[in-house]
Protein backbone atom coordinates (compact mmCIF):
# COMPACT_ATOMS: atom_id res chain seq x y z
CA UNK A 1 0.00 0.00 0.00
CA UNK A 2 3.11 2.55 0.66
CA UNK A 3 3.62 2.10 -3.04
CA UNK A 4 -0.01 3.02 -4.03
CA UNK A 5 0.45 6.32 -1.63
CA UNK A 6 3.40 7.24 -2.91
CA UNK A 7 1.73 7.47 -6.33
CA UNK A 8 -1.35 8.35 -6.07
CA UNK A 9 -1.11 10.85 -2.81
CA UNK A 10 -4.60 11.89 -3.94
CA UNK A 11 -6.62 9.55 -3.43
CA UNK A 12 -9.57 10.21 -0.69
CA UNK A 13 -9.82 8.04 2.52
CA UNK A 14 -12.28 5.47 0.98
CA UNK A 15 -10.18 5.24 -2.36
CA UNK A 16 -7.20 4.12 0.13
CA UNK A 17 -9.26 1.89 2.38
CA UNK A 18 -10.58 0.19 -0.65
CA UNK A 19 -7.38 -0.80 -2.03
CA UNK A 20 -6.42 -1.82 1.05
CA UNK A 21 -9.21 -4.33 1.58
CA UNK A 22 -8.00 -5.70 -1.78
CA UNK A 23 -5.19 -8.14 -0.50
CA UNK A 24 -6.85 -10.07 2.49
CA UNK A 25 -10.06 -10.03 0.26
CA UNK A 26 -8.03 -12.10 -2.84
CA UNK A 27 -6.02 -14.05 -0.30
CA UNK A 28 -9.36 -15.40 1.06
CA UNK A 29 -11.06 -16.18 -2.72
CA UNK A 30 -7.58 -17.35 -3.72
CA UNK A 31 -7.37 -20.21 -1.10
CA UNK A 32 -10.76 -21.38 -3.61
CA UNK A 33 -9.51 -20.35 -6.75
CA UNK A 34 -6.52 -19.50 -8.14
CA UNK A 35 -7.65 -16.21 -9.48
CA UNK A 36 -3.78 -14.52 -9.02
CA UNK A 37 -1.00 -16.52 -9.39
CA UNK A 38 0.43 -17.90 -6.11
CA UNK A 39 3.87 -16.74 -7.13
CA UNK A 40 3.37 -13.64 -7.38
CA UNK A 41 1.18 -13.23 -4.82
CA UNK A 42 3.43 -12.04 -2.20
CA UNK A 43 4.21 -9.13 -4.03
CA UNK A 44 0.50 -8.26 -4.80
CA UNK A 45 0.36 -4.20 -4.65
CA UNK A 46 3.26 -3.62 -7.33
CA UNK A 47 2.41 -6.55 -9.47
CA UNK A 48 -1.48 -6.61 -9.57
CA UNK A 49 -2.49 -3.34 -8.07
CA UNK A 50 -0.12 -0.75 -9.51
CA UNK A 51 0.93 -2.41 -12.75
CA UNK A 52 -2.34 -2.01 -13.42
CA UNK A 53 -2.67 1.11 -12.20
CA UNK A 54 -0.59 2.35 -14.55
CA UNK A 55 -3.13 2.81 -17.02
CA UNK A 56 -4.35 6.28 -14.77
CA UNK A 57 -0.95 7.40 -15.39
CA UNK A 58 -1.21 7.50 -18.63
CA UNK A 59 -4.86 8.57 -19.04
CA UNK A 60 -7.86 9.93 -16.66
CA UNK A 61 -11.08 8.32 -17.80
CA UNK A 62 -13.66 11.09 -17.86
CA UNK A 63 -17.05 10.68 -15.55
CA UNK A 64 -19.85 9.25 -17.26
CA UNK A 65 -17.54 7.11 -19.50
CA UNK A 66 -17.95 3.48 -20.01
CA UNK A 67 -15.05 0.68 -20.10
CA UNK A 68 -14.46 -2.86 -20.93
CA UNK A 69 -12.01 -5.08 -18.66
CA UNK A 70 -11.67 -7.65 -21.32
CA UNK A 71 -10.69 -10.80 -19.28
CA UNK A 72 -11.10 -9.48 -16.31
CA UNK A 73 -9.61 -12.89 -14.61
CA UNK A 74 -10.34 -11.89 -11.00
CA UNK A 75 -10.82 -8.49 -11.41
CA UNK A 76 -7.90 -6.88 -12.52
CA UNK A 77 -7.58 -4.09 -14.28
CA UNK A 78 -11.10 -2.84 -13.59
CA UNK A 79 -11.25 -3.20 -10.26
CA UNK A 80 -8.05 -0.75 -9.01
CA UNK A 81 -9.02 1.04 -12.28
CA UNK A 82 -12.99 1.47 -10.78
CA UNK A 83 -11.83 2.41 -7.30
CA UNK A 84 -9.64 5.18 -8.83
CA UNK A 85 -12.04 6.82 -11.17
CA UNK A 86 -15.65 6.01 -9.36
CA UNK A 87 -17.55 8.15 -12.13
CA UNK A 88 -16.46 5.89 -14.52
CA UNK A 89 -18.55 3.05 -15.86
CA UNK A 90 -16.89 -0.64 -15.55
CA UNK A 91 -17.89 -3.55 -17.23
CA UNK A 92 -15.45 -6.36 -15.99
CA UNK A 93 -15.79 -9.31 -18.95
CA UNK A 94 -14.87 -12.69 -18.28
CA UNK A 95 -15.90 -16.26 -19.72
CA UNK A 96 -15.19 -18.26 -16.77
CA UNK A 97 -18.68 -18.44 -14.27
CA UNK A 98 -16.29 -18.89 -11.33
CA UNK A 99 -13.68 -16.28 -12.07
CA UNK A 100 -16.93 -13.94 -12.12
CA UNK A 101 -18.46 -14.47 -9.33
CA UNK A 102 -15.10 -14.33 -7.07
CA UNK A 103 -15.26 -10.43 -8.99
CA UNK A 104 -19.06 -10.08 -8.03
CA UNK A 105 -17.87 -10.79 -4.21
CA UNK A 106 -15.44 -8.51 -4.24
CA UNK A 107 -17.32 -5.84 -6.03
CA UNK A 108 -20.38 -6.42 -3.12
CA UNK A 109 -18.05 -6.11 -0.83
CA UNK A 110 -16.19 -3.19 -1.41
CA UNK A 111 -19.28 -1.31 -2.71
CA UNK A 112 -18.36 -0.92 -6.11
CA UNK A 113 -21.60 1.43 -7.38
CA UNK A 114 -19.94 1.39 -10.47
CA UNK A 115 -18.75 -1.63 -11.31
CA UNK A 116 -21.21 -4.66 -13.50
CA UNK A 117 -18.55 -8.24 -13.81
CA UNK A 118 -20.61 -10.11 -16.67
CA UNK A 119 -19.70 -13.98 -17.50
CA UNK A 120 -20.07 -13.55 -21.47
CA UNK A 121 -17.37 -13.61 -24.17
CA UNK A 122 -16.72 -10.37 -24.90
CA UNK A 123 -17.11 -11.03 -28.85
CA UNK A 124 -20.97 -11.78 -28.03
CA UNK A 125 -21.75 -8.66 -25.99
CA UNK A 126 -24.07 -6.40 -27.43
CA UNK A 127 -22.54 -3.13 -25.92
CA UNK A 128 -20.76 0.04 -27.01
CA UNK A 129 -17.77 1.74 -24.82
CA UNK A 130 -15.45 4.34 -24.99
CA UNK A 131 -12.60 2.50 -24.00
CA UNK A 132 -11.71 -1.33 -23.55
CA UNK A 133 -8.84 -2.45 -20.62
CA UNK A 134 -6.78 -5.27 -20.39
CA UNK A 135 -4.17 -6.96 -18.83
CA UNK A 136 -3.38 -8.69 -22.80
CA UNK A 137 -2.06 -12.24 -22.37
CA UNK A 138 -3.20 -12.65 -25.83
CA UNK A 139 -1.54 -10.99 -29.16
CA UNK A 140 -2.29 -7.32 -29.11
CA UNK A 141 -3.75 -8.66 -33.01
CA UNK A 142 -6.46 -11.05 -31.67
CA UNK A 143 -7.79 -8.94 -29.06
CA UNK A 144 -8.20 -6.26 -31.66
CA UNK A 145 -10.07 -8.52 -33.99
CA UNK A 146 -12.42 -9.32 -30.90
CA UNK A 147 -13.16 -6.13 -30.19
CA UNK A 148 -12.79 -4.24 -33.09
CA UNK A 149 -17.07 -2.98 -33.48
CA UNK A 150 -17.61 -2.17 -29.38
CA UNK A 151 -16.71 1.31 -29.49
CA UNK A 152 -18.66 3.88 -29.55
CA UNK A 153 -18.85 6.57 -32.52
CA UNK A 154 -17.97 9.58 -30.71
CA UNK A 155 -15.10 9.99 -28.59
CA UNK A 156 -15.25 13.04 -25.69
CA UNK A 157 -12.12 12.80 -24.85
CA UNK A 158 -9.52 15.95 -24.80
CA UNK A 159 -6.27 14.71 -25.84
CA UNK A 160 -4.87 12.95 -28.19
CA UNK A 161 -5.83 9.78 -27.39
CA UNK A 162 -9.37 9.17 -28.06
CA UNK A 163 -11.92 5.95 -28.15
CA UNK A 164 -9.48 2.60 -28.24
CA UNK A 165 -7.57 -0.06 -25.83
CA UNK A 166 -5.21 0.09 -23.04
CA UNK A 167 -2.94 -2.93 -23.51
CA UNK A 168 -0.83 -3.73 -20.37
CA UNK A 169 1.91 -5.28 -21.60
CA UNK A 170 5.53 -6.63 -20.85
CA UNK A 171 8.72 -7.31 -22.50
CA UNK A 172 9.36 -6.47 -26.15
CA UNK A 173 6.33 -6.69 -28.05
CA UNK A 174 8.02 -4.77 -31.74
CA UNK A 175 6.45 -7.51 -33.46
CA UNK A 176 3.48 -7.25 -31.97
CA UNK A 177 3.10 -3.64 -33.18
CA UNK A 178 3.99 -3.90 -36.80
CA UNK A 179 0.40 -4.03 -38.15
CA UNK A 180 -0.16 -1.47 -35.79
CA UNK A 181 1.48 1.66 -36.62
CA UNK A 182 -0.12 4.41 -34.86
CA UNK A 183 0.28 2.82 -31.12
CA UNK A 184 1.29 4.55 -28.51
CA UNK A 185 3.22 2.95 -26.41
CA UNK A 186 3.91 4.42 -22.81
CA UNK A 187 6.98 2.83 -20.80
CA UNK A 188 6.04 2.78 -16.91
CA UNK A 189 9.06 3.07 -15.55
CA UNK A 190 8.44 6.71 -16.51
CA UNK A 191 5.95 6.72 -13.74
CA UNK A 192 7.02 4.26 -11.38
CA UNK A 193 11.17 3.98 -10.39
CA UNK A 194 11.10 0.00 -8.84
CA UNK A 195 12.98 -2.31 -11.47
CA UNK A 196 10.08 -4.70 -11.86
CA UNK A 197 8.09 -1.61 -14.31
CA UNK A 198 11.79 -1.64 -16.56
CA UNK A 199 9.62 -4.05 -19.24
CA UNK A 200 6.34 -2.66 -18.10
CA UNK A 201 4.22 -0.69 -20.35
CA UNK A 202 0.96 0.48 -21.59
CA UNK A 203 -0.32 0.19 -24.97
CA UNK A 204 -2.71 2.07 -26.75
CA UNK A 205 -4.60 1.96 -30.31
CA UNK A 206 -7.17 3.22 -31.43
CA UNK A 207 -10.22 1.80 -32.55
Amino acid sequence: MELIKKYFPYLLDKQLNQLHSLQDLYSYWNSYVNVISRKTFYDFYQRHVLFCLGIAKVYSFFPGSCVMDLGTGGGFPGIPLSIVFPKTEFILVDSVMKKIKIVKNIVHTLHLENVKPICIRAEKLEKKFDFVVTRAVKKIETIHQWIKNKFKDKSYSNSKIINGTFYLKGGDISDELKKFPNAMEYSLYHYFNEPFFITKKVVWISN
